[in-house]
């Protein structure tokens, strides 16, 4: 195989791992003939230090899979050197680590006709397939479909995998976001002359977009200029299971570098002039806020109750048979008696039919009164 060539790539950063050390650098995937199918063949060796750290730090917590917390970690990115690049697998790939087959992740389904379906783009642990020892080296095999016009680049490296509390413990270390910030915002935001209506107060909750209860820790990212907060530990166990790194309010990005915790909605949460049961605030036109006034919750909740007793007075005089049994009757009685005299004006014989002597059966009753 050809010497590797160096590329002049970087990789996007992930936040759930440290990177220790760089066994491959990035490198180019290399063309050689006019073939579809190309073939590349690279090799690392581990440092004595490098293979204690993979081989003395395992996950041995109840429950776990044992898994190594140092990996070897294999990516995949287009070779394209004018901006950062995120994972993204070659055509038709195939990896051989000491000749042992790697597991990649499954291709996810395509409807269209001619397009080979993409797997997902994510870092690939092939810590179980290396040889964890700083004498002999590991060789990986890399088979790919070449496509005119776009080239690929590998890189290896020795990373630290971290958990969503170790991220979180990260995030509080890095302080809150000065609470005047989020007061300078509140009052810009409803002090804005461009509107043609002055809003003087706004009501905002204290839930998580995410779990629908009330934050524990609120945070938002730098980059975004909204004033919804979200829940820093449940956005990022859901990133843990499926990084998508996207703000939960705006579906803008929300990197784990730009994420801050908001110390103003912190205050919010801790005050205790906010109910335990109530999450929704009043923010007012000079950055203060106060909980939504408890005469209007009262006086909504009354309207409700008296919402609610009319619909029961309604269900109840529909679906009661008797009732209408009774209410049909009455109104018989007083269509019978106008059409009787109406009838009697009429014909004397039209008038003994319509009247008869008093029936002991409601429904004979309706069915007369119809005609």
């Amino acid at each position: 195989s050809a010497a590797p060539q160096p590329a002049n790539v970087k990789l996007k950063k992930l936040p759930f791992y440290d990177i220790h050390g760089e066994l491959l650098p990035p490198t180019s995937l290399l063309v050689q003939g006019s073939s579809r199918f190309q073939e590349a063949q690279f090799q690392f060796q581990l440092t004595p230090q490098q293979a204690t750290d993979i081989a003395s730090n395992r996950d041995i917590r109840m429950g776990s899979k044992l898994d190594y917390l140092y990996q070897v970690q294999l990516r995949f990115c287009p070779l394209d050197s004018t901006a950062e690049q995120g994972d993204e697998f070659p055509p038709s790939i195939c990896v051989q680590v000491n000749s042992k087959m790697c597991q990649l992740p499954n291709p996810i389904p395509t409807n269209k006709p001619n397009v080979e379906p993409k797997r997902p783009p994510k870092p690939i642990n092939i810590t179980s397939l290396c040889k964890l020892s700083p004498i002999f080296p590991n060789v990986v095999n890399i088979k790919w479909a070449s496509e005119f016009g776009k080239g690929w680049v590998v890189g290896i490296w020795l990373v630290e995998k971290l958990s969503s509390e170790d991220l979180l413990g990260r995030l509080k270390n890095k302080g809150t976001r000065n609470p005047e910030f989020t007061r300078d915002l509140i009052k810009k935001k409803l002090n804005d002359d461009e509107d043609e209506i002055a809003t003087t107060n706004l009501k905002v909750t204290v839930a998580c977009p995410l779990g629908k209860m009330r934050m524990t820790i609120p945070c938002r990212p730098s980059t975004c200029d909204h004033l919804q907060c979200f829940d820093a530990s449940l956005f990022l166990q859901m990133n843990e299971r499926k990084p998508t790194w996207q703000c939960p309010v705006c579906d803008a990005p929300a990197l784990y570098d730009n994420l801050l915790v908001d110390g103003y909605f912190l205050e919010v949460i801790k005050d205790p002039i906010l109910p335990e049961e109530e999450n929704e605030i009043i923010l007012n036109q000079d950055g203060t806020w106060h909980p939504v006034p408890k005469e209007t919750e009262e006086a909504k909740k009354k309207k409700k109750e008296e919402e609610k007793k009319e619909e029961d007075v309604d269900c109840v005089d529909l679906s009661d048979d008797e009732g209408e049994g009774k209410a049909k009757k009455s109104a018989g009685d007083g269509e019978s008696e106008s059409g009787s005299a109406t009838a009697a004006a009429d014909s004397d014989d039209e008038a003994s039919t319509i009247v008869p002597p008093a029936p002991t059966n409601p429904a004979d009753i309706e069915c007369i009164d119809l005609e």
